[in-house]
């Protein structure tokens, strides 16, 4: 009867009946040991960027960057005849300062899931801890360049990454030091975000050099410790407020 009622109320007022479930909350405290598993991960709800932003135009100007610091181009991660390059066109803006480039996207499981499926290879460790591949969005660079760049990337950077039409925030997690150094790898959970549908893991890579990462620098892009821990990321709701901060203010700064 109550039910009833308040539909009734509802038509009355004009007011249209909500349709399916309301949607829950990004949370803020995340036990991250529960979703450290290769098929059920942090949804990627938790960590996309906000559905205003100008995707597209953001993509298509990550494209057309121009400007190159030293030592920025290395081969990607499925295919070592081609290589990507990390541009600095952004690096010296007063909001948004950031690296961009467009890759490939391999996976990478180092940390306390390195022996995921078809890892043959891989460390214990990441850069910055002993991140959960299965649970944390990270994202990898290379470690010359992360050396070289230290100051503006000490770890668990904002790093922003449009993939398959797609906004989603992550860290920067972890680097490459393989010889030759790649580019273009992220964590199992990323990956599998990213393309659902193409079975990731950690021998089988998106092959398209159709990814577009950013590379936000500077102290006030890093994650604080209370959100993000040795092995896993806790609070998914300051990853997405310091994403769509920081985007906003490089669409701000580029007049998209």
């Amino acid at each position: 009867m109550l039910v009833k009622t308040i539909a009734s109320l509802a038509a009355i007022s004009g007011i249209a009946a909500a349709a399916g479930p309301v949607r829950a909350s990004v949370p803020t405290n995340v036990d991250g040991a529960k979703y450290n598993k290769p098929n059920a991960g942090p949804p990627g709800d938790w960590f996309a960027g906000d559905s205003s932003l100008p995707i597209s135009k953001i993509a298509s100007a990550v494209s057309k960057m121009t400007q190159t610091p030293k030592d920025a181009s290395y081969i990607l991660s499925n295919d070592n005849h081609k290589k990507a390059t990390i541009h600095s066109d952004w690096a010296k803006l007063s909001k948004g300062a950031a690296y961009a480039f467009v890759a490939d996207m391999d996976v990478d499981c180092d940390g306390i899931d390195h022996a995921c499926k078809g890892n043959d290879d891989g460390e214990p460790h990441t850069n910055f801890g002993a991140l959960a591949a299965y649970e944390v969005p990270f994202v990898v660079i290379p470690d010359k360049f992360q050396g070289e760049h230290q100051d503006e990337l000490a770890g668990n950077n904002l790093v922003a990454v449009i993939c398959n039409g797609k906004l989603y925030y992550g860290v920067f997690g972890d680097t490459d030091g393989d010889t030759p150094e790649e580019i273009g790898e992220a964590s199992w959970l990323m990956a599998n975000t990213c393309f659902p549908s193409e079975g990731l893991n950690g021998g089988k890579g998106h092959t398209d050099a159709d990814v577009t990462y950013i590379f936000f620098t500077g102290d006030d892009s890093v994650l604080p410790s209370n959100a993000i821990g040795k092995n896993y990321l806790t609070n998914f709701q300051a990853l997405k407020n310091l994403g769509d901060k920081l985007m906003k203010d490089l669409v701000s700064s580029l007049h998209l």
